[in-house]
């Protein structure tokens, strides 16, 4: 398959995830395969949860949504113009992936095959069905691909290069098994926004966004707050009002009870208002329903703290503060070339 017959692949893959938004599923005739698998991906999706409890619906479709809107041929032009993969002489590449959201892992997925390589994928138990069901999609549009992709539920074997995801625990594992491999491995990471005290309304509601969106557990997500001395949170609280609803999801809402009885009978001091408790800590990890919060005297002094930190931190987020930080509302819709902990995924294949 020549990389441009893969790119097309890919494209009506977008044409088909285009179909299912979270307002309304609508059926386009024109998208290929759509008599065997659109009716089939609807019920899929309205099943998820009962799979995975933080997988509801409405946060499936916006990560389906947003991969339909990465997977243009104007993006996959952009995002691999810069590349020669015309000499790839294919490996079998191992994926160990995450679960923590839904097809966290699809970018690895598409790296890997739209590099010419083969995939022997490693889902975790917490998202075992949407990217098998979207592979079969792949492969009715190209039964050649039946060569290039495998779904494992035991031990990785018969492989020549790696890309693993896990906790810092797991990536310590991870790290000592795969030592002989070309490897990628990713560890915890946690998004820290920089606030000034001059944000818009809109732009704190947009943070909301990267806050709640996946109920906070992405590492995309918003987990900590770097704020000035004296920073007024009434602003902030106003407009995470926009949120308040995310209370009405009970393991969500289950969350928020336990962490903050933890805080409070530690005695911390807490900043709360019904749904979200906001808490002083130099900790980056914050706990699903809460956000740590640190003062800064000189940003100065931030960008060197976030320099420092780099190895635990996927996005810093602002108004343009930071050079390349995200946009207030954008974390949770990265580009294709935006690389998870910043590691080019298609120069690593490239290089096998």
């Amino acid at each position: 398959m020549t990389l441009e017959h893969k790119k097309n692949i890919f494209v009506e893959l977008g044409k088909f995830l285009s179909q299912f938004t979270e307002n309304k599923s609508t059926k386009d005739e024109n998208v290929l395969h759509n008599d065997l698998f659109f009716d089939d991906f609807k019920n899929l999706i309205q099943l998820s949860q009962s799979h995975n409890g933080w997988f509801l619906p409405e946060q499936v479709l916006f990560a389906i949504d947003s991969w339909a809107k990465a997977l243009t041929k104007e993006n996959l032009d952009l995002w691999l113009n810069n590349y020669n993969l015309s000499e790839i002489t294919p490996k079998t590449v191992g994926l160990i992936l995450a679960g923590n959201i839904p097809l966290v892992g699809f970018h690895d997925f598409l790296s890997v095959l739209i590099s010419g390589h083969k995939v022997l994928v490693k889902t975790s138990s917490n998202d075992q069905l949407l990217l098998p069901f979207l592979a079969k999609y792949l492969i009715a549009i190209e039964p050649e691909f039946k060569n290039f992709i495998i779904f494992t539920d035991g031990k990785l074997e018969n492989f020549d290069a790696v890309i693993a995801t896990g906790s810092n625990n797991t990536a310590r594992y991870f790290e000592y098994y795969f030592k002989d491999k070309p490897s990628i491995i990713r560890k915890s990471r946690n998004s820290v926004a920089i606030l000034t005290g001059k944000e818009t309304q809109e732009e704190l509601i947009n943070l909301g966004e990267d806050i709640f969106r996946y109920f906070g557990l992405g590492c995309r997500n918003v987990s900590k707050l770097m704020i000035p001395k004296n920073y007024n949170f009434d602003d902030f609280f106003k407009a995470m009002f926009q949120y308040q609803d995310i209370i009405k999801y009970e393991k969500y809402a289950n969350n928020y009870d336990y962490n903050k009885a933890v805080f409070l009978m530690s005695q911390f001091q807490l900043l709360d208002n019904g749904f979200l408790t906001i808490k002083e800590d130099t900790s980056y990890a914050s706990p699903i329903s809460s956000v740590f919060y640190e003062f800064y005297d000189d940003i100065k002094d931030v960008k060197n703290r976030l320099k420092t930190d780099k190895e635990l931190i996927q996005c810093v987020v602002s108004n343009g503060v930071v050079e390349n930080s995200v946009a207030f509302g954008k974390t949770q819709k990265p580009e294709l070339w935006d690389y998870a902990d910043n590691v080019d995924t298609i120069a690593f294949l490239q290089s096998l």
